[in-house]
C-alpha cells in the first residue's frame, strides 16, 4: 500500500507529512515531528508512557494508526507550556518532585491535563482514577497525586482571581 498525506493540527500548529500504512501517531509524533515527548514504552497501550490528547481525549498513541485520525487536533507535552512558560501543572509537578526518571512524566502530564479540562475541582478519587492507567516505577504516585491536585488549587484560585478582577 501506498504512504498517505496526513495532516493534524498539533499543539496548535498544522503538521503535514507522508505515512506509511499502519504508522501509529506515536511513530508519526516522534520521528515525522521531531516531537519526543511521549516514549515508547509497553506498545500494547497499557503503560501510558505514550499518552497524548487527540480532539480533547486522553490516547495511548502508540495504538492509533495515524491515518485514522487525518484532521484531529494532537496535543503533546511540548504544548501545554506557553513560550518559556511552564503550565501551573508541569510547575506543581516540578515544585512537588513528582517526577524521577522522566519516562512516565509525559503521559502523567497528559492524563492530568485531560483531566483538569474535564474537572477543574477534581476529588483525590478522581486523579487516582486518571493516573491509574500509567506506570511509574520511580517517584511513586502520591507525589503525582499531589501536584495534580495542587495544580487544580492554583488554577482555581487564578480563575476567582480573574473573576474577582473583571468584576
Amino acid at each position: 500500500m501506498p504512504s498517505t498525506i496526513v495532516t493534524l493540527t498539533v499543539n496548535g500548529q498544522e503538521a503535514e507529512f507522508l505515512a506509511k500504512p499502519g504508522t501509529t501517531l506515536l511513530a508519526a509524533l516522534r520521528d515525522n515531528l521531531g516531537l519526543l515527548a511521549a516514549k515508547r514504552g509497553c506498545a500494547q497501550g497499557t503503560c501510558g508512557s505514550c499518552a497524548v490528547i487527540v480532539d480533547g481525549q486522553e490516547v495511548p498513541s502508540c495504538l492509533i494508526p495515524v491515518e485514522t485520525i487525518g484532521g484531529a487536533e494532537v496535543r503533546t507535552l511540548e504544548g501545554l507550556a506557553t513560550g518559556n512558560e511552564l503550565s501551573p501543572l508541569q510547575t506543581a509537578f516540578i515544585e512537588g518532585f513528582a517526577t524521577q526518571c522522566g519516562f512516565c512524566t509525559s503521559g502523567m502530564l497528559m492524563a492530568a491535563t485531560a483531566l483538569l479540562e474535564e474537572n477543574t475541582a477534581p476529588s483525590r478519587d478522581d486523579v487516582v482514577r486518571a493516573v491509574s492507567g500509567h506506570v511509574c516505577r520511580c517517584t511513586g504516585y502520591e507525589a503525582i497525586i499531589d501536584a495534580v491536585l495542587a495544580a487544580a488549587d492554583t488554577q482555581s484560585k487564578a480563575t476567582s482571581i480573574s473573576r474577582s478582577v473583571a468584576d
